[in-house]
């Protein structure tokens, strides 16, 4: 009877995440169509920070708690997810085409952004208030950048040319639309962590492995539910754009607002979890590149590295 309500939680937030993320992504593609902005700038900053909320709700409320360690972790774990796990389930559902306009600046910023975190980590051990700031500061040019494309109508390529028959709906319409998705993403998530946590915990897991694997899979969820829902739909764009606008709000806006608040010590962030994130994050770009899309191969090898990646957290864990 202990393990039922944990389990019937999990089976309720996994349906609110299915429509969560079909809802969201309706109500993004709707909003693109109606304002003329292109999908790949939906996914990179509308859909990539409502799927972030998640992380950015535990991040502040664990950092508050004076529990760095899982705010830290929750945010690299995320980003380890959001390419190797996400891209890689969403690259074998269906190969995925990218549109090579995010080699301007989105990939480099995703990739300079986790350099800065792992530099920091290093030298200072965590992230000071200085750097929240910079972050943040980081995060205003790039949405401001984002603005300009969405006004320049540059990116528009590869985006679908789908017009759904319900696009003469009013744009409020489909704001409220991806507003729901977003709500039911939010609530859909916390509703996981909180029954995989209590189902760990009964299977007596340790906290670190808690923190490390379904805290951070758990926040990911909304972008897992969401890439592979637009990437089944034909809106690749939003696939990946969902994940490198995901992490680099991760980093700049959850980390920079919850170390310009209280800064973050990186005492239980071990080189693992840091090489990690700096290598997915590096190998991307030539997968990217290599013939225009993420194959079935490619998104197998993402795969591949996340379960090594997991099995030696937690090997390292019961070892400790």
């Amino acid at each position: 009877m202990q393990v039922f309500l944990p389990i019937l939680s999990i089976l309720i937030a996994l349906a609110l995440l299915y429509y969560g993320a079909e809802w969201l992504v309706k109500g993004g593609c709707g909003v693109a169509l109606k304002l003329k902005i292109s999908r790949l700038v939906i996914g990179l900053t509308l859909v990539a920070c409502a799927t972030s909320a998640p992380e950015l709700t535990v991040s502040l409320d664990s950092a508050l708690r004076g529990l760095d360690g899982l705010s830290m972790g929750n945010v690299i774990g995320s980003n380890i997810c959001n390419i190797a796990l996400i891209l890689g389930l969403s690259a074998l559902v269906t190969p995925i085409p990218v549109n090579v306009r995010m080699m301007r600046l989105d990939v480099p910023l995703m990739i300079g952004s986790a350099v800065l975190l792992t530099a920091s980590c290093y030298y200072f051990g965590g992230v000071p208030r200085w750097e929240g700031l910079l972050f943040v500061i980081l995060l205003a040019g790039f949405l401001w950048w984002q603005y300009r494309q969405a006004r320049s109508g540059q990116g528009d390529e590869g985006a679908s040319s789908e017009v759904p028959k319900s696009a003469d709906r009013p744009v409020w319409q489909w704001l409220l639309l991806a507003l729901a998705g977003l709500v039911a993403l939010v609530f859909g998530g916390k509703l996981f962590v909180n029954g995989a946590v209590a189902v760990a915990r009964l299977l007596h897991v340790s906290e670190t492995v808690i923190g490390l694997t379904v805290v951070a899979v758990g926040t990911s969820l909304p972008e897992l539910a969401t890439s592979l829902v637009a990437a089944i739909k034909g809106e690749q764009d939003i696939a990946i754009g969902n994940v490198v606008g995901s992490n680099i709000f991760n980093i700049l806006c959850i980390l920079g607002v919850t170390a310009t608040i209280k800064p973050l010590s990186a005492m239980d962030i071990t080189m693992l979890d840091l090489a990690t994130m700096l290598a997915v994050s590096f190998l991307l770009p030539p997968m990217m590149l290599t013939g225009k899309k993420l194959t079935r191969a490619e998104g197998a090898l993402l795969l591949a590295i996340y379960i090594a990646y997991t099995a030696l957290l937690v090997k390292n864990a019961l070892q400790g």
